[in-house]
């Protein structure tokens, strides 16, 4: 784990290491670090991440939302021999909050993460209200998703987030994964 000041040096350093994004194109899209390259986890280029690290002795650092997929992808780069790779602890949500610069959109809309909270929150709201006045049986939906939000943080995978991914009004132009050389 890479702590945000510890990168804050590094990309001030002559030698600054090589940003990997693994989110979502619109993630990608509305907030990130310049300079990083967008390669999201389903589309992890293994062997050029293993070429920049074994030819550059410059660190690889992984970004994601909260840290959940750059870990997954840090697993699947160690297992085929990647070194000198790194995760951005607590991803880019604790890299703004540590006041880290960063680009973005102009049209950005609202965050993934905080689209997975209001879709649970009126969802559980609205049957919870539904529960008490018309069939108590409508609890078994809050109960539903208290469960889907327990996997979410035992596992850092979170299916309603991957569904809102893939809603029109997240999508954004495919980007490039290619790295530099």
């Amino acid at each position: 784990m890479m702590k945000t000041n510890e990168l804050k040096k590094l990309l001030a350093s002559a030698t600054p290491p090589h940003l990997i994004d693994v989110r979502t194109a619109k993630e990608f899209h509305d907030v990130r670090i310049a300079g990083s390259q967008h390669m999201p986890i389903d589309q992890l280029d293994v062997a050029a991440v293993r070429q920049i690290t074994r030819d550059h002795s410059e660190p690889c650092v992984i970004l994601c939302q909260s840290g959940g997929r750059a870990n997954r992808a840090l697993d699947i780069l160690q297992k085929v021999g990647a070194t000198n790779v790194h995760v951005l602890e607590g991803g880019i949500g604790a890299w703004i909050s540590a006041g880290g610069d960063v680009e973005k959109a102009a049209n950005a809309g609202l965050p993934l993460m905080r689209q997975v909270q209001l879709t649970v929150g009126v969802l559980a709201l609205s049957s919870s209200l539904l529960a008490l006045t018309v069939d108590v049986r409508f609890a078994l939906i809050p109960a539903f998703l208290g469960a889907g939000l327990t996997m979410a943080g035992a596992t850092g995978w979170c299916g309603l987030a991957i569904l809102l991914s893939r809603m029109p009004w997240n999508q954004t132009p495919t980007s490039s994964c290619s790295l530099p050389n």
